[in-house]
């Protein structure tokens, strides 16, 4: 074997154990980024809360009770929330378990905050819901408008998504009119509820999000 062969030879070990030691620190430098991202990921509450009352529990998968919060975009929270998690659970126990509760959930800043020319969007309508449901936290009832989720369009901002419980009247039969079935958008929600007699919210929340793109 000629010296430069040798020499060529004693060199491989050399290289390989620099790659190895350059791939370590690499991925070091990415686990340690994550480690960072996660330990900031801090979820903020809203400054308005007025609409919090009554302690309802909205809960989603991996978030938690997002009433009353800022969803982050870490942790891809704000994805999940418009693109895989389905409806939350809602629970509000001080439910009256022989009471029937109605459910609404709307959007007031549709399109936008600036321009809410379609509030109130509705995301979700529910009625018949037992009292001792709700108190489990599992929403099944008469179900008007489908679970809808936040999905704010790319560049409008912030939107606030709001929940408001109230205590169905006996032997009321709630419907929505062929108008209001027949658009999400624009909805007249202090009508709804004065058609019906619902009175006030006896539990209300809301979070806040905007499109996770953005």
């Amino acid at each position: 074997m000629s010296l430069f062969m040798r020499r060529t030879n004693m060199k491989w070990p050399t290289t390989l154990v620099l790659l190895i030691g350059l791939d370590l620190i690499f991925h070091q430098q990415v686990y340690s980024s994550m480690i960072d991202e996660e330990s900031m990921c801090v979820i903020e509450k809203m400054s308005d809360s007025s609409i919090c009352r009554g302690e309802l529990l909205v809960i989603y998968p991996d978030l938690g009770n997002a009433a009353c919060t800022i969803i982050p975009r870490c942790r891809q929270f704000r994805r999940l929330l418009s693109k895989d998690w389905g409806k939350p659970r809602v629970k509000f126990v001080q439910a009256k378990k022989d009471k029937n509760y109605v459910l609404i959930m709307v959007d007031p800043d549709a399109p936008s905050k600036e321009n809410p020319k379609y509030r109130f969007w509705r995301h979700w309508l529910v009625t018949n819901i037992l009292g001792e449901d709700l108190q489990a936290g599992v929403i099944q009832g008469t179900v008007l408008s489908e679970y809808r989720p936040p999905t704010p369009p790319s560049g409008t901002g912030y939107h606030r998504y709001q929940f408001f419980l109230y205590e169905q009247p006996d032997d009321t039969v709630i419907s929505l009119n062929k108008q209001e079935t027949n658009s999400l958008g624009s909805w007249d929600l202090d009508s709804f509820v004065s058609r019906f007699n619902l009175g006030s919210p006896v539990a209300s929340a809301q979070l806040m999000t905007q499109n996770f793109e953005d």
